[in-house]
């Protein structure tokens, strides 16, 4: 049987399209072989891959991370984990032991350990478990709930305490680099990072006063962190945490710890005395508002301002009334209220305006100290005057 016609010619066609896809396919291989980056390894992989660029990682954020590290390995001995033991009792009578727990950081040589006041607060007994390990009883040394501040002590070898640096909390700024370290839930040694948020923030103190210069920071912190170390990259302490805002009670971004010039003018008192010496004025104030304001100069007063503290009532042999304050001189009913007038309204300490009680009592904690002179700017009269007054140890 002879061939059908043009069936050779096909047969031709279709070996030379092969033979090109062939040719084509060779040399687009070679180019890829030829430009593929070297720094990219060729690896049996189960998973797709994408090739590209090689990239270079920034010079800052590897800095970054080794001074996180090494702050973390300098630091990290120096903190412990503070276990609180006290017995308290149902209605029966009936004995109930607690545990809670906490932080602190080596403030010396000496053994002496910084921590909140909280942590401590009513303790029946004190243990301290070191990185290492051990556990060890603790002793207080000093507390002040007005800073909540506490220093206890263990007993060891100079030579085994590793103290952390007090570093200046008045350069510190917001969006500054902190580190936490502390024992969250009792998962110890435990390193968090984060920003300086805010600063001079006021907190209320376990003593329901107020707590002045207060770091605010975006540093996990939870149960268990209190009384640990808020740390620059250079491992100095610029806080001691201590409480958080948080509607759950764990971490929600916002953390306050007790700034290192708190520490710096509580902790040695505490060390040397046992206690705090608070300065005060020794007066009970009602602070004035514009509607407060009204109510007053219904009742008679001549108030040329609106806002200030008006004193209600002078401590007996106290600084204001040694000085020559003067408190209410009667007592008149205005509608429903009850007010005491004819006092002094303070307006000014030492030059600076104070209009409230928070302000004046963190203004008295941070600035002053108890047998300090300063001077009283208040109104009397109509009148704006000045006196002297030797503050003295709150009551």
């Amino acid at each position: 049987m002879s061939p059908q016609p043009g069936r050779g010619r096909w047969i031709v066609l279709f070996v030379e399209v092969v033979l090109l896809a062939v040719i084509a396919g060779a040399f687009v291989w070679t180019a890829f072989l030829g430009n593929r980056p070297e720094s990219v390894a060729v690896t049996p992989s189960s998973t797709p891959f994408t090739l590209v660029a090689p990239t270079v990682i920034p010079m800052t954020a590897t800095d970054l991370e080794t001074q996180i590290a090494a702050v973390y390995r300098e630091a990290g001995p120096s903190v412990v984990n503070i276990t609180s033991r006290s017995i308290s009792y149902d209605f029966f009578f009936n004995p109930v032991p607690r545990q809670g727990s906490g932080s602190g950081f080596f403030y010396d040589t000496l053994g002496h350990i910084i921590t909140n006041y909280h942590v401590i607060a009513d303790a029946d007994e004190l243990q301290v478990t070191l990185a290492d390990g051990r556990t060890l009883p603790a002793q207080i040394v000093g507390s002040d709930p007005s800073n909540d501040l506490a220093v206890i002590k263990v007993e060891l070898p100079a030579s085994e305490v590793r103290p952390l640096p007090i570093g200046d909390s008045t350069q510190v700024y917001v969006g500054q680099f902190v580190l936490a370290l502390g024992n969250p839930f009792g998962l110890e040694r435990t390193l968090t990072f984060g920003i300086v948020s805010a600063l001079g923030r006021v907190i209320e103190s376990p003593n329901q006063r107020f707590i002045g210069e207060v770091i605010q920071s975006d540093v996990a912190i939870n149960p268990g962190n209190s009384g640990g170390p808020l740390l620059d990259l250079a491992g100095r302490v610029i806080g001691v945490n201590s409480a958080i805002l948080s509607p759950s009670g764990a971490n929600a971004g916002i953390g306050f710890a007790i700034s290192a010039r708190t520490v710096q003018r509580v902790v040695p008192v505490l060390i040397r005395e046992g206690r705090y010496l608070h300065p005060s004025l020794g007066v009970r104030l009602i602070e004035l508002t514009p509607q407060r304001a009204a109510l007053f100069e219904r009742a008679g007063m001549n108030l040329p301002t609106k806002q200030g503290l008006l004193i209600a009532e002078l401590v007996e042999g106290g600084p204001a009334a040694r000085a020559g304050l003067r408190g209410p001189q009667q007592v008149v009913r205005v509608g429903n209220w009850i007010l005491p007038v004819g006092g002094d309204v303070i307006v000014a300490i030492n030059g600076r305006s104070i209009t409230t009680s928070q302000e004046l009592l963190v203004y008295l904690e941070t600035e002053t100290q108890v047998g300090e002179t300063v001077q009283v700017t208040f109104i009397r009269d109509g009148r704006e005057q000045n006196l002297p007054v030797i503050l003295a140890e709150l009551r």
